[in-house]
C-alpha cells in the first residue's frame, strides 16, 4: 500500500510517499510535511517548552495521519519523543500497530529508540532535517548510536545477560500457542 496514489508508470515503493530505500528526489509536497515537522518542532522545544525541539509528522494515502512534537517534559516520559509519539498517535487513527505504506517526516534524525518503533511499526520510509552532529552538543542522539556500536561490556548500561533459561522456557510456551500475538 502506497502513502500516495500511484503515478503513471511507477512502480510500488517508487512513487512520492510510499518509499523503501535511498530516493533522489524530494518533491514539494515532501518539504511541505518537512516543514510541517519543523514547525511543531518550534512549538514544542521553543514555544511550549514541553521538550527537546523534535517534531514528527506521518502521511498515509496522501493524508496526515499524525503530527506531533516532543513531550517529554511535559509528560515525565523519557520515551515521548515526537516519532514516538507521532507513531502512536498513527496506531489509534488507523486502528492498527502496522503503519506499512505510511513514510515519517522528522525533524531531526531518529535516535535509536525513534528508529527501533518506526522498524516495529513497518513505516516505509524516514525523512529527516538535521542530523545528530547538528545537535550533538545538546543531546546525546550520536553518543547513543557510538555506545550501541561497542560490545555489551564497554557499554555505558553494560547489558549482562541472566536466567536466559527461564526466560527461553516461556519462549519455547509462547511459541506453542496457535493464537498468540503477531505483530
Amino acid at each position: 500500500m502506497a502513502a500516495h496514489a500511484a503515478q503513471p508508470g511507477a512502480t510500488p515503493g517508487t512513487q512520492p510517499g510510499g518509499h523503501r530505500g535511498p530516493r533522489s528526489e524530494v518533491s514539494p509536497q515532501d518539504a511541505e510535511y518537512m516543514r510541517n515537522a519543523i514547525r511543531l518542532m518550534r512549538q514544542a522545544g521553543v514555544l511550549d517548552k514541553t521538550g527537546g525541539p523534535f517534531g514528527a509528522v506521518i502521511v498515509l494515502n496522501g493524508k496526515i495521519i499524525a503530527a506531533t512534537g516532543n513531550s517529554v517534559l511535559k509528560d515525565k516520559d523519557p520515551s515521548a519523543h515526537a516519532e514516538v509519539n507521532a507513531i502512536r498517535q498513527a496506531c489509534r487513527t488507523i486502528n492498527s500497530v502496522d503503519l506499512s505504506g505510511a513514510v515519517m517526516y522528522t525533524s531531526c534524525e531518529c535516535c535509536p529508540m525513534c528508529y527501533a518503533t518506526a522498524y516495529w511499526a513497518r513505516l516505509d520510509k524516514i525523512f529527516y532535517a538535521a542530523g545528530w552532529k547538528d545537535y550533538a552538543d545538546l543531546f546525546d542522539d550520536l553518543n547513543i548510536g557510538i555506545d550501541l556500536t561497542k560490545p555489551y561490556p564497554e557499554r555505558q548500561l553494560a547489558p549482562q545477560q541472566i536466567l536466559q533459561a527461564e526466560a527461553k522456557a516461556v519462549w519455547d510456551e509462547f511459541r506453542q500457542m496457535p493464537n498468540r500475538a503477531r505483530y
